[in-house]
């Protein structure tokens, strides 16, 4: 049973074959966000008026800073796919949409870079 139009199956149009994969990640990556934004909003509350060094100590904790990594990793990732789908959606022009989506992934993975090192920075004492 075919359920393609049969103007479609002479163009050869259909499915990417990719709508699937980008699906899952976008809704994997929205899972992992949701325990550990509670863990970093929890953290934020119990630090409220702390001073530097406290939140400096609780950020180099390991088991902090590993979790930190990742809320950066599984955040910044979340975005990069989010914003993947409104360029696909939104802009026709093939190169402007297909430069927007690389500079968007560069800028997030470059931005979880950062935030990785600067977390690692402190948990090492650096």
């Amino acid at each position: 049973m075919n359920l393609r139009t049969p103007l479609a199956r002479a163009r050869g149009l259909g499915s990417a074959k990719d709508g699937v994969g980008h699906w899952l990640a976008e809704r994997v990556s929205a899972a992992a966000l949701v325990p550990l934004v509670i863990w970093f909003v929890i953290g934020l509350i119990m630090h409220a008026g702390a001073d530097y060094e406290a939140v400096k100590a609780w950020i180099g904790h390991p088991v902090n800073a590993v979790l930190m990594i990742l809320l950066l990793g599984a955040m910044f990732h979340h975005a990069q796919l989010g914003m993947q789908v409104i360029y696909e959606d939104y802009i026709h022009t093939e190169w402007l949409k297909v430069g927007s989506i690389y500079a968007t992934r560069f800028a997030a993975y470059l931005l979880a870079v950062a935030g990785s090192f600067a977390v690692l920075k402190v948990a090492f004492g650096g």
